[in-house]
């Protein structure tokens, strides 16, 4: 009679990537709209519609010596190991996001920079090296919570902090304790921008301009970029983003996926990343060719119409840039009536 084994398994972790487009309604956050309105609204969610989400070749690997699995789910992504498993404290789990909804784009706050592709070499053109600009890490040894106890919730974004020099429109900040975003480029005068909410540990931790890691070139290499990642060998280079969960974080267990003997928690733990949807200036423009412009950047959003005035809503891709010299003053949504 052959010999059968089984194992008992346990949920390491789930991630959970919520975009706001798709769960706002209008000009309400989704996490404010009643219970049964958000689990409504998360049955029809499909992150599957817009991102691609799979593992790097080196977790490929790591995932099959431990025995561990992992699972797309309509909302992101759950891993899991065998309950005997024992990983190393410093087991690093890395997941690529790609996009593929060609909108995503025209619905989602740019709170990132554009991203490129650069080969660089080392002075003696002896080693060549790749590197894709402006890449963010999501991840849970950086990430930021919300609220304590059994109410805590854990991002994978990092904290988002005050305004830098570099930062454009659309770029997420901190005011006095307020979340705040950037309407307008930079240009040496007062910086144009909105308050989302005037107290920013009351919204989530969305991805901003910080979960973009500073790059350390290897030595030789003077041509590097700032900021963004490294390309292995198992890399995509269309990849978006990176999700990167490392097995133990010394300074705060919630985030730990691993007990401190490298055994799987009894209850994985639930992370989250939230894409901000993208705010613009509605624009009415009427068959006589008449206008009018909302008094602030309004949100866009799939459910809902965040129009004060009641009037038609913002497609997703209508949104147009206004510049003033070689900066942007205004994103502007033009809608016909």
């Amino acid at each position: 009679m052959a010999e059968r084994t089984e194992h008992a398994y346990r949920k390491l972790f789930e991630a959970r990537l919520l975009h706001h487009y798709w769960l706002d309604d209008g000009s309400a956050l989704f996490d404010r709209l009643p219970a049964a309105q958000q689990e409504r609204y998360l049955l029809n969610y499909d992150v599957g519609t817009f991102l691609s989400i799979e593992p790097t070749a080196a977790t490929e690997k790591t995932l099959k010596a431990f025995g561990a699995l992992w699972r797309k789910t309509k909302s992101g992504f759950i891993a899991a190991a065998p309950s005997d498993a024992a990983l190393p404290l410093d087991t690093v789990l890395e997941w690529s996001l790609k996009v593929i909804d060609p909108e995503f784009f025209n619905y989602t706050a740019l709170t990132l920079r554009p991203q490129s592709i650069r080969e660089c070499y080392t002075s003696d053109k002896s080693a060549r090296y790749r590197f894709k600009e402006n890449v963010p890490v999501f991840g849970n040894l950086t990430g930021a919570s919300r609220a304590s106890g059994e109410s805590k919730r854990l991002f994978l974004s990092k904290e988002i902090e005050t305004l830098a020099a570099g930062d454009g429109v659309e770029a997420l900040f901190e005011d006095g304790g307020a979340l705040c975003q950037l309407t307008a480029d930079q240009t040496g005068t007062a910086p144009a921008f909105q308050t989302l909410d005037a107290d920013k540990s009351a919204m989530p931790a969305f991805a901003s301009q910080r979960d973009v890691p500073e790059i350390v070139p290897p030595a030789g290499v003077t041509d590097a970029p700032a900021k963004g990642i490294f390309l292995d060998g198992g890399m995509s280079g269309d990849l978006f983003a990176i999700v990167r969960f490392v097995a133990w974080r010394e300074n705060d267990g919630d985030f730990s996926i691993i007990d401190s003997e490298g055994k799987p928690l009894a209850s994985g733990p639930v992370f989250e990343v939230r894409f901000k949807n993208r705010h613009a200036w509605w624009k009415w423009i009427g068959r006589d060719g008449s206008e009018s412009l909302s008094p602030e950047p309004l949100p866009m959003t799939f459910h809902g119409n965040a129009s004060i005035e009641g009037k038609k809503k913002a497609p997703a891709d209508t949104v147009k840039t206004e510049m003033a010299g070689t900066a942007i003053s205004k994103l502007v949504s033009e809608i016909f009536i």
